[in-house]
């Protein structure tokens, strides 16, 4: 597959060339431009090398001339971080199936922090991979003024705070978090604990921000809220000292899998759900239907926004469309099952 070089300065050319990338990474011109098109016939160690020499040079294939000639490289990029968790993987999941339904291939990327420097790290190395435009699941600690990605690349975040930035899509969640809470409260609960996720996540500062603020709202205590790590231990861990509160009486979990390790906490301590304690959890995974009992969560429809993160992605990509102050929220909703139940009267 051939594409256009960037010659290197003070030779005649605007840049470094594909000679120049493979004499620093000390490989053959052909290793590079496999490399560059995202081939899989090429040593981990090796891609790694040509990536730093191409960062370290400024190099990359010109993608708009070679785009013209073909009309699409038919790949998307995808920076997601931290991909065990739920969401994440479920959104993943979600983009590469509506991507391969309308005929293209993901490159997938999973930084390590979810830094404005590590993310447009990750834009950089995938703008090498050939790709029509990106997808960044959860930006979290990055920031819109902070996160620099390659010009004129086609871009789309699952995170409205970079609505303004790039187009955006993302579940209602402040509207999930208040259902869920005034659902515990019309159940005839005084007040609502809540355990939360980490604080390096947005979606958990959302839910907490949501819970606190409905309560204050409705005249209601605000409990201290405690903090989970999105896992089923860390859910187990905290219920532990749920369970040693008297007070408690319902608790809303940040995500589905905290609240299943709550749960196993709370009967271990001698605590019924939901006779004594009701609990919520958040996401609507498969698992909560089967749990005992079985989980009242609010479900976030995965598979709706990875469609609606590839379509907008698309219609920048083939439409050439602006969309840059378009946001959509996708509806979340409550699912109602045996976890909850009216407060035991004392």
């Amino acid at each position: 597959m051939s594409f256009d070089l960037v010659p290197a300065p003070g030779r005649g050319r605007s840049g470094p060339s594909i000679a120049d990338v493979a004499q620093l990474a000390g490989v053959s011109a052909q290793t590079v431009s496999r490399v560059s098109t995202g081939a899989d016939n090429v040593r981990p160690e090796t891609r790694e090398r040509v990536l730093a020499a191409m960062d370290e040079l400024g190099y990359s294939p010109n993608h708009a001339a070679r785009a013209l000639r073909n009309g699409s490289f038919g790949t998307i990029g995808l920076i997601a971080h931290r991909l065990a968790r739920t969401g994440e993987s479920r959104t993943v999941e979600a983009v590469v199936e509506a991507a391969r339904a309308e005929g293209y291939t993901v490159s997938l990327l999973d930084v390590q922090t979810p830094s404005s420097d590590d993310m447009a790290e990750a834009a950089q190395r995938l703008s090498h991979q050939s790709i029509d435009g990106l997808v960044i699941i959860r930006a979290e600690t990055a920031t819109p003024a902070g996160l620099v990605l390659p010009p004129r690349m086609p871009v789309v975040v699952s995170d409205s705070r970079f609505v303004g930035h790039h187009p955006a899509v993302g579940a209602d969640q402040v509207t999930g978090t208040h259902v869920a809470v005034q659902h515990l409260l019309d159940l005839g609960h005084r007040t609502v604990h809540h355990l939360g996720g980490p604080v390096d996540s947005a979606p958990a500062e959302i839910r907490l921000d949501t819970w606190r603020e409905h309560l204050v709202g409705a005249g209601r205590p605000v409990p201290e809220p405690l903090r989970g790590d999105w896992s089923a231990r860390s859910g187990y861990e905290q219920g532990a000292r749920l369970a040693r509160d008297p007070d408690v009486t319902a608790v809303l979990c940040a995500n589905d899998e905290m609240a299943a390790g709550l749960v196993r906490a709370l009967y271990e301590h001698g605590r019924r759900v939901p006779e004594d304690i009701s609990v919520v959890g958040f996401d609507g995974i498969p698992l909560t239907e089967f749990l005992w009992p079985p989980l009242t969560t609010v479900q976030q429809d995965f598979h709706l926004i990875g469609q609606q993160l590839v379509d907008l992605l698309l219609r920048q990509i083939r439409g050439r469309e602006t969309l840059t102050d378009t946001r959509i929220v996708v509806p979340t909703r409550l699912v109602v099952r045996d976890s909850t139940a009216a407060p035991a009267r004392s």
